[in-house]
């Protein structure tokens, strides 16, 4: 059995799972499927917008897809949540990466 078809059967199982959902687009991106990966961390976003590794994730997907303006805009969401509930590791890394992103956007 493969990673894709674990994590979709763990889904059946919990379909409302936010780490499952994550590892589940995280592996469509893996497999180079964008499109459906970047569906699955956009629901993920919606159903649980706390879930804060899936900013950066996302961000770095639509910046691959060419849609840095709207990675930019997932970068600061992210980063205003990771200060809300006080996540200093991954403020910092939503920082950086969209310091790279906005840096990328001028050259």
């Amino acid at each position: 059995m493969s990673r894709l078809d674990q994590l979709l059967a763990f889904q059946e199982e919990d379909p409302q799972d936010s780490f499952i959902r994550f590892a589940l687009a995280s592996e469509y991106v893996k497999l180079g499927d964008f499109e459906r990966g970047r569906t699955i961390f956009e629901e993920l976003r919606s159903h649980d917008p706390g879930y804060v590794g899936l900013y950066y994730h996302l961000g770095k997907l639509l910046e691959k897809i060419g849609d840095s303006s709207q990675a930019i805009v997932i970068y600061r969401e992210g980063i205003a949540i990771a200060a809300r509930i006080s996540d200093f590791h991954a403020r910092s890394e939503l920082q950086s990466a969209l310091l790279e992103a906005e840096i990328e956007g001028y050259e």
